[in-house]
């Protein structure tokens, strides 16, 4: 029974103490494997449950295959080795629903105090949204080997498609290359669709983007990234979704594990584009490609990397980057320590966005966010293909006086720990108010019933729980 069991799900299982059986809910259901260690090293082509009695480690690029469904239970714990990843493909679902006291992880196999960005791969969702790009688009880290095939995520035709769900999910010093300059990020979302379900997701210490989306119009709320090796919300190619309640913290530029790749030195808070380049492959109206990159993204709190040196002046260090033509609502945020600017709206295409209404920033607090992270310099970054908004008119307001741990923040400390990190607002804080309030005109029309206006800026709600304790983690290795 069990050799046919690995054969109808396309396993490889080396198990210590572990048994196959049906769901006990279900016993027609499909295979769970239980209670021990197994190593998962093909893909997954039938239903399969993973129990939290069981630790799996990822032994290469796991690929659940188009039909099938990957249900993983709350408190499962899953090991990537440096050469891993898991892809939920086009047409199959993955349902990780943990619960706050019970999250599941997806971290490195190796022993704490040992952990880099790089130890694995990600997770890697692919379905069936839309794109504006042309022709075969082969997903960055795939076509690299022949046990890591090119996945080609174009020609999508349901901005509903439903790729599963995942909810209190943790993704840990992921973000593996596979060949230079390709490194996988810690979420990936390719052409997913909104009947995709995602809520409190948090990415740690990746190696690439903490969470990236290429086109579809996947919603999420509650999303945490700490310590991103490159950009921590990067929305591209026709990207239409909408999030709401988001974190982002980076006091360090950690080093990645030997032979993973390289960090980028220039972490960002938000770096938004509409289609690559002008001559880029698949852009056949370069930054004016439709779809359109819209997301909306409101109560958001970046705070950034004005501590680390290696992020100078001239390189990264900025709040919300918006370039190649992109648009999307930006609206309820704080923007806090980054070195460069809170700001920097880039090229000709991004400027007629914001004039014909598609591209909004409004009612976001910056504190101490400059040219030298502190000194709050000009809101919008200088330069050749650089604009500026009415800042007034927006809502985009400096807190020239204000300090982040003293007047914004409770507990940002020079030296993180998990118990440390607290995004709730002091008592007299300014972002307490300020927000947009109930959302009226293009903001409604695309929050929709999903997201609805605040009247204080920023993550946490002044009435409400701080939802980012007790299913998160931070760590450095």
């Amino acid at each position: 029974m069990l050799l046919s069991i690995r054969a109808r799900v396309g396993l490889a299982l080396l198990a210590t103490a572990a048994l196959v059986g049906c769901d006990d809910d279900d016993p027609t259901g499909p295979p769970v494997v239980n209670p021990g260690e197994a190593t998962i090293t093909t893909d997954i082509t039938a239903n399969l449950t993973f129990s939290a009695e069981t630790t799996y480690t990822l032994g290469g690029f796991v690929h659940v295959a188009n039909g099938a469904t990957l249900t993983i239970e709350p408190g499962t714990t899953i090991l990537g080795t440096q050469g891993s990843a898991l892809f939920i493909m086009r047409g199959a679902q993955i349902i990780a629903e943990g619960t706050a006291a019970a999250p599941i992880v997806l971290t490195s196999d190796q022993d704490e105090g040992s952990r880099k960005p790089g130890d694995w791969g990600g997770l890697i969702l692919v379905g069936n949204g839309i794109i504006n790009r042309s022709g075969t688009v082969e997903l960055e880290g795939t076509g690299t080997s022949a046990t890591n095939p090119a996945i080609d995520y174009a020609g999508g035709t349901s901005n509903t498609d439903n790729s599963g769900s995942l909810r209190y999910v943790r993704v840990e010093f992921a973000g593996f290359g596979p060949a230079q300059n390709q490194e996988l990020n810690s979420f990936t979302f390719a052409a997913v669709g909104s009947g995709t379900q995602i809520d409190f997701v948090q990415s740690l210490a990746g190696l690439d983007d903490s969470f990236e989306w290429f086109g579809g119009a996947v919603d999420a709320k509650h999303l945490v990234s700490y310590e991103s090796g490159d950009d921590h919300f990067d929305p591209s190619e026709g990207y239409v979704g909408r999030n709401q309640y988001l974190i982002a913290f980076q006091s360090d530029i950690l080093e990645p594990r030997a032979g993973a790749g390289s960090a980028s030195g220039d972490p960002q808070g938000f770096e938004v584009d509409n289609c690559g380049s002008a001559s880029g492959s698949g852009c056949d109206d370069g930054y004016d490609s439709a779809p359109l990159t819209i997301p909306m993204f409101a109560n958001f709190t970046l705070v950034g990397s004005g501590p680390i040196a290696e992020v100078t002046s001239t390189s990264g260090g900025v709040g919300m980057v918006l370039r190649r033509g992109a648009a999307g609502h930006y609206v309820n945020g704080i923007v806090a320590r980054w070195p460069r600017a809170a700001f920097s709206l880039r090229d000709a295409e991004t400027e007629t966005r914001y004039d014909d209404g598609d591209l909004i920033l409004r009612n976001i607090l910056v504190v101490e966010t400059g040219a030298t992270a502190g000194t709050n310099a000009p809101l919008f970054e200088d330069g050749s293909g650089r604009f500026a908004i009415d800042s007034v008119a927006e809502n985009l307001v400096k807190a020239d006086d204000a300090t982040l741990t003293t007047d914004e923040l409770a507990g940002i400390p020079a030296s993180p720990t998990l118990a440390g990190l607290d995004f709730s607002l002091t008592t007299d804080a300014d972002a307490r108010t300020g927000g947009t309030g109930a959302f009226t005109g293009a903001l409604a029309t695309k929050g929709g019933t999903f997201i609805t206006g605040t009247d204080y800026r920023g993550a946490w709600d002044p009435t409400g729980a701080k939802w980012w304790t007790g299913w998160t983690n931070y760590a450095k290795n």
